[in-house]
């Protein structure tokens, strides 16, 4: 027996939410990438290594996904699920060292943010094109 499935939201109703959920989601994505690069570029004791190699080397998966994010891909989005988590560990890690504290809270909670709009971009804009090509 098949199950029925739940009627999609309106589009009214989804409308404000992709915009409001991609705004966030570009806002932290940017965010993030900058947090990563100042904080390596003034404030980070790297005990010799090459600024260059180390805030490269930490945008690389950003840089992967950031043509999709930039053009709205909801595929985009969703990967950046993934990669984002990486992120938040290493904030949460760096939250643990008194010295860098402050950092690892930024990039915890910037990171959270940008999971959280992210997914819900994913999920409603899908919605969004279920439901603007006539389905129930």
């Amino acid at each position: 027996m098949a199950k029925k499935r739940k009627p999609l939201p309106s589009l009214d109703w989804l409308t404000p939410r992709v915009k409001a959920s991609r705004a966030i989601s570009l806002a932290s994505f940017f965010g993030l990438a900058a947090l990563l690069t100042v904080w390596n570029l003034v404030f980070a004791d790297l005990h010799g290594a090459r600024t260059w190699v180390v805030v490269s080397i930490q945008l690389i998966p950003l840089l992967l996904v950031a043509p999709g994010m930039i053009a709205g891909s909801p595929r985009a989005h969703a990967w950046l699920c993934f990669i984002v988590n990486l992120y938040f560990i290493q904030g949460v890690l760096a939250a643990i060292d008194p010295a860098r504290m402050i950092y690892g809270v930024l990039e915890a909670a910037i990171s959270m943010t940008l999971f959280v709009a992210a997914l819900l971009y994913t999920r409603w804009s899908y919605q969004y094109e279920r439901k603007a090509m006539g389905e129930a």
